[in-house]
């Protein structure tokens, strides 16, 4: 039940950890293109890895086996610690993040002006 639990903790924790790291890779290095200035300079890059890499520790750490881990058949010796649902699942969320995320970085100034009649009604 335990060598269960803390392979599914570990399956977890990669993919989450595999979803942070793609996202700030891909953003430090096309904003660095872009921009010509890096987004996350390399302060952020550290917060944003320790920050995660907490979080993600206690994830791992803190979930307990539950009895239904002993119903589903164990799992091969060669089976990849990464699965297609996992990369689906890695792969899918990397994509929402940095959609937000360039939202935010190239037209994020204009969606925080407000114009229009509601400012008005508010002077």
């Amino acid at each position: 039940m335990w060598g269960r639990n803390v392979y599914d903790s570990i399956s977890k924790f990669l993919q989450f950890q595999l979803t942070v790291n793609i996202v700030a890779v891909i953003v430090a290095f096309t904003g660095a293109c872009i921009t010509q200035d890096s987004p996350l300079k390399a302060v952020q890059m550290l917060w944003v890895n320790l920050i995660m890499d907490t979080f993600a520790s206690l994830a791992l750490a803190t979930e307990p086996p539950t009895e239904a881990l002993l119903l589903r058949k164990p799992y091969g010796r060669n089976k990849p610690l990464i699965s297609r649902t996992m990369m689906k699942n890695i792969l899918g969320h990397a994509v929402y993040q940095l959609t937000l995320i360039f939202t935010l970085l190239f037209v994020g100034e204009q969606l925080a002006q407000t114009q229009g009649p509601a400012h008005e009604q508010l002077e």
